[in-house]
């Protein structure tokens, strides 16, 4: 798709962000960076979901900000402005250069972080192999928990498509089934955020997300986890209640579940406000 649309809000933040780059594959990860580094205050990582980039995050760095976090968001390996990794086409090929780039970037610094979706899998298996990278773990919307009998949302095919119309009716549609549960939502900011995304997705056959993977990380997560979902998640539906327990049987120290009414699986940008609390809450 040509000519995207890219709103004020994001090009506004875009301009205020420092960009760093550590190596990947062919080329590079782009972290983009907000804030200034305070004694005493953890730098806190927020990692995007699947088909995403840092714009999933566009309605909560000003909050976050505010808080006094300096934040550090990449473009995973393969989404966004970031090269793909050599090897692999799923979570668990990112570990490594995530690795490297955290360590290049912050030293032997631990951070908070924050995983969203594909990203809260993939920092979930970061940190099982990693665990002295983090002293707190936020998930949001996370997936590969193990509850789930079967897939409960179906996505539409759109790459074929040559009208642009038609395209951008896909992309309504995918938003609808899986981000968003207000679709009075959908128009505007999200739909152009998502739509920039989603035509910069290297990584089209993830599967890990369909498995119980997250679930067989966390026991080796040693730091204290916390999770974020909105209470219509469409990853869920029905057996998001099933998730507490998942956790806490899983995760050698979890300290709950927070659940944000009104919001499906995008929630941080559903209920930008409820979310931005229950996340500082979680890491205070």
């Amino acid at each position: 798709m040509n000519d995207l649309v890219i709103s004020p809000e994001v090009q506004r933040l875009a301009a205020q962000a420092v960009r760093h780059t550590t190596p990947c594959g062919a080329g590079d990860i782009v972290w983009h960076v907000w804030g200034q580094a305070r004694p005493g205050v953890r730098p806190l990582v927020l990692f995007h979901g699947g088909s995403g980039s840092w714009t999933h995050w566009v309605r909560n760095l000003d909050a976050l900000l505010a808080a006094g976090r300096q934040l550090w968001v990449p473009d995973l390996p393969g989404f966004g402005d970031s090269a793909a990794p050599l090897a692999g086409g799923d979570a668990d090929a990112l570990v490594a250069p995530l690795r490297e780039g955290l360590q290049l970037l912050l030293g032997n610094a631990p951070c908070d972080l924050v995983g969203f979706s594909f990203g809260g899998m993939t920092a979930g298996l970061l940190l099982a192999a990693h665990p002295e990278l983090a002293e707190r773990l936020v998930l949001v919307g996370a997936p590969a928990m193990g509850v789930v009998p079967n897939r409960q949302f179906e996505l539409k095919a759109w790459r074929h498509l040559t009208d642009m119309d038609e395209q951008l009716a896909i992309h309504r549609y995918n938003l609808g089934v899986l981000m968003l549960h207000d679709k009075r939502l959908i128009d505007g900011l999200a739909l152009q955020t998502h739509v920039a995304n989603v035509v910069r997705d290297r990584m089209p056959r993830r599967r890990l997300a369909h498995t119980d993977i997250l679930a067989r990380s966390l026991p080796q997560v040693a730091c204290p986890v916390h999770a974020i979902y909105g209470e219509h998640d469409a990853l869920y539906k029905s057996w998001i209640h099933q998730l507490d327990a998942a956790f806490a049987a899983a995760a050698p120290d979890f300290r709950g579940m927070h659940m944000v009414p009104n919001a499906g699986h995008w929630v941080q940008f559903e209920q930008p406000e409820a979310f931005d609390a229950a996340l500082l809450a979680a890491l205070a």
